[in-house]
C-alpha cells in the first residue's frame, strides 16, 4: 500500500539523520496517515480511505 493521502496527496519526504558526530545517512519523513471510514453522498455509501489528520481537518472544516 503506497503512504499516499487520498485528500491532500501528501506523501513521503527524504531527508537526513544527522548523528551527534553529524555524519548524515538518509532517511523518509513519512505523512501521519489513518484509515478512516468517510461517508460519500454522491455514492450514498461508506468508503474506506487512507487520509492525513490534515485531510481530516480539511473534511472537517467543509462539512460545517
Amino acid at each position: 500500500m503506497s503512504k499516499v493521502c487520498t485528500i491532500t496527496g501528501k506523501r513521503p519526504t527524504a531527508g537526513n539523520n544527522v548523528s551527534h558526530s553529524m555524519r548524515h545517512t538518509k532517511r523518509r519523513f513519512l505523512p501521519n496517515l489513518l484509515k478512516k471510514r468517510i461517508w460519500n453522498p454522491a455514492k450514498k455509501r461508506f468508503e474506506r480511505v487512507l487520509v492525513s489528520t490534515q485531510g481530516l481537518r480539511q473534511l472537517s472544516k467543509q462539512a460545517r
